[in-house]
């Protein structure tokens, strides 16, 4: 198992989910964050002032997915998070060594 972890734009996260049912992922959980990258955040204005925003507001979302489907749903969360300009975000894939189902105890893919 996987776990999934995709830092993209706020705007983008309606078409990240439709995706992400179109390719069998039932659950997932969703933040809202804040942070930059290459982009370094932006120069504002306000009443005549100049200031940066350094911390962008984004989008973290967060899925298990068992070894066999990490390749297609890391594909539908780029194609639906894909801008193609500077602060897209990242999709990350984490090694999960295990997985409880609180309410039944099941274990493992089964819990997913």
């Amino acid at each position: 198992m996987k776990m999934l972890v995709a830092v993209i734009r706020p705007h983008k996260l309606a078409e990240v989910r439709n995706a992400l049912a179109q390719v069998g992922v039932v659950g997932m959980t969703v933040s809202e964050v804040r942070g930059h990258g290459r982009q370094r955040g932006q120069v504002e204005r306000y009443r005549g002032a100049e200031y940066v925003v350094d911390l962008l507001p984004k989008v973290k979302v967060e899925v298990a997915v068992p070894d066999d489907q990490v390749s297609e749903v890391v594909a539908a969360i780029v194609q639906a998070a894909r801008t193609g300009e500077i602060g897209d975000g990242k999709v990350f894939v984490l090694p999960l060594d295990d997985c409880i189902r609180v309410r039944t105890g099941d274990r493992g893919e089964d819990a997913l």
